[in-house]
């Protein structure tokens, strides 16, 4: 059960920064295809690494 909520909170999260990726209109499609799939793979660490270092950095 303790596995299931977790998976649910990353998958939840994931959700956010992809739809965050996908609402900056500064960056090219092909680098948010590839963000997005780094993030969808990668799980709690894609994420961790989108919330402190990509996300500051695009506008």
């Amino acid at each position: 059960m303790i596995g299931f909520l977790v998976w649910l909170v990353g998958l939840i999260c994931c959700i956010w920064c992809v739809k965050d990726v996908w609402s900056k209109t500064s960056i090219d499609n092909v680098i948010k295809i590839v963000l997005t799939i780094a993030l969808l793979v990668c799980s709690w660490v894609g994420l961790a690494v989108y919330y402190f270092v990509i996300k500051d950095r695009i506008k």
